[in-house]
């Protein structure tokens, strides 16, 4: 266009084009794509196999050692627990109560099976005796007493309160012989006895019971479903349950249905039973035990001896799978691969490992024989694994941590005394020291307490003849545990965290690795010890497990 005698052109320009911005991440793309992922180096693996641990020479325990990680895609409720215990007999979990009088009778052993493990009671007592606990737990019936306290017409009011007292609970049944069998009378419960002024409690039970006339009882053969309604609709604590002469055979307790629970874990066997073993000793006159036990359901026998390396136990494990092949043998105790061929030649179905390394037993410093329980757990369960015959660490266990390390060496189940020393299904009363500390006594099977009981005891260090009785073990106290209804439950989610830190979807494998090498192991220094537990602080407390709606 013309103005003021110019003129002027309008160029169109073209559009001046945006430049790209690249955000951070585009950009990292970018530089991927263009340029060569640098290459890794190559790892190299840590810590040593078990085999490489006791090449050295030097024994090592449970605390001398730690299991490194491995890789989880797991979790670890859906680690499986399943251990064999013998040739034939698998337990759901790892788990064997010790054959000590301080341990194991009939109410340990009917837990212990209830929770997937097995009880072994003990023979520091008479052949009738071990029999009629065996018997306890092959009768076994959920939600039954079958061994109630029973008061005779003897006793007083003054006895029931004592009981009361010791026991914890009130609710005695009547007979007339004071025994489960005996004609039923009546009951006497806290009701009856608590409001008696002092100068009554010399009165017999039978003055101040409720008689048979006012009770209401269950027909022997009733159902636990039936017996929780008779219960309900009777609105007492306690219902007996009578056979048809109205003998007492059984108890049920409301304080007991209110805790009842499935056992879906319970270790049974072909006829519906709990599984039950018993202990013997290698001497000839046991053979007549070993028989008497085997009439009475007992599923397998554990030969209780300090050192199974004998003649003495030879000829008792081929007698015993001679005249009684139904029975499987837990032979032992040994510490070595020859002590392990030889019992394993002779015909066992299990090893226990272990010499001198329990928490009451002091063979080691009296005989200065033994071996470290982690060299030995290993040594024994690596030739056995080639044998095919499963064995148990027996000693040495005192938490969560020691029972993965011992099945972490080749161990298939693990056996408990102090662990279990202390709950309520361990026989013995509680009492309460200066501290006001609630205890109960533990003692080793080779102590001067467990050997003046019974020469049954001695038989175990082939000493049950000597004048005088060299101890093997000592006598002390434990701590309450509480009840191994909520004790054991924690050691088993225990051992499955610990499997899936370990990288191993089931017991069986975490003892596959640790055997063939592809477990990796490191020693500890005390350093490395004290820096792998509670330090640093000035006052802790330390709580092992918490249950929701607890305190």
């Amino acid at each position: 266009f013309f103005s003021g005698g110019l003129y002027f052109v309008k160029l169109k320009m073209a559009p001046k084009k945006k430049q790209k911005t690249e955000s951070h991440d585009d950009s990292h793309k970018q530089n991927n794509v263009k340029s060569t992922p640098k290459k890794l180096p190559k790892w190299t693996p840590d810590g040593k196999s078990a085999s490489e641990l006791v090449e050295d020479g030097s024994g090592f325990t449970y605390n001398d050692i730690l299991l490194l990680p491995g890789y989880i895609d797991f979790p670890a409720d859906k680690v499986s627990l399943e251990s064999k215990f013998t040739k034939k007999i698998k337990l759901r979990t790892p788990f064997i109560s010790s054959p000590m009088d301080t341990v194991t009778e009939s109410e340990m052993a009917i837990n212990m099976a209830l929770l997937g493990g097995i009880g072994i009671i003990h023979n520091n007592n008479t052949i009738s005796e071990q029999v009629e606990l065996v018997r306890k737990v092959k009768s076994f019936r959920h939600g039954f007493i079958g061994d109630p306290l029973v008061m005779s017409v003897e006793n007083t009011v003054a006895e029931v309160l004592e009981c009361k007292r010791t026991k914890g609970f009130c609710g005695f049944p009547v007979t007339d012989t004071g025994k489960l069998g005996g004609q039923l009378l009546g009951i006497v419960t806290a009701r009856d006895v608590d409001l008696l002024p002092e100068a009554q409690r010399g009165r017999k039970v039978t003055a101040v019971m409720t008689p048979k006339e006012k009770l209401i009882v269950g027909k022997e053969g009733v159902t636990l479903k039936e017996a929780q309604d008779l219960l309900k609709a009777s609105k007492k604590g306690k219902l007996p349950i009578v056979n048809s002469s109205f003998q007492l055979v059984a108890l049920i307790s409301k304080s007991d249905l209110k805790k009842e629970q499935n056992f879906p874990l319970a270790t049974l066997d072909r006829n519906n039973q709990l599984l039950c073993g018993a202990a013997c000793s290698t001497h000839p006159d046991d053979r007549e035990r070993c028989q008497a036990l085997a009439h009475a359901g007992v599923d397998v026998v554990v030969i209780d001896s300090s050192q199974g390396f004998s003649s003495y136990q030879i000829e008792m494990i081929k007698w015993i799978k001679d005249k009684l092949p139904q029975i499987e043998v837990v032979a032992g105790n040994v510490v070595t691969q020859e002590q392990a061929h030889a019992l394993i030649n002779a015909g066992c179905d299990g090893l226990r490992i272990g010499m001198g390394s329990g928490s009451i037993c002091i063979t080691q410093e009296v005989c200065a024989v033994g071996r470290p329980q982690g060299t030995a757990v290993y040594r024994v369960s690596s030739y056995a694994a080639e044998c095919g015959v499963p064995t148990i660490a027996d000693g040495g266990i005192s938490n969560v941590g020691h029972i993965m390390k011992a099945c972490a060496l080749g161990a298939q189940c693990i056996m408990m005394g102090s662990m279990l020393a202390g709950t309520a299904e361990s026989p013995g009363e509680y009492f309460y020291n200066e501290e006001g500390q609630r205890l109960k006594k533990y003692r080793g099977m080779g102590s001067i307490g467990a050997m003046k009981k019974s020469t049954e005891s001695s038989k175990r260090y082939f000493s049950e003849k000597a004048t005088i009785k060299v101890a093997q073990g000592v006598e002390g106290s434990v701590a309450d545990k509480g009840s191994i209804q909520t004790f054991v439950p924690y050691l088993l989610k225990g051992i499955q965290h610990g499997c899936q830190d370990a990288g191993c979807e089931s017991l069986d494998k975490l003892r596959e690795k640790g055997l063939d090498g592809m477990l990796r192991f490191e020693r500890r220094s005390g350093s490395a010890q004290a820096e792998g537990g509670v330090h640093g602080l000035l006052s802790y407390e330390k709580r092992l497990f918490w249950k929701p709606g607890s305190n």
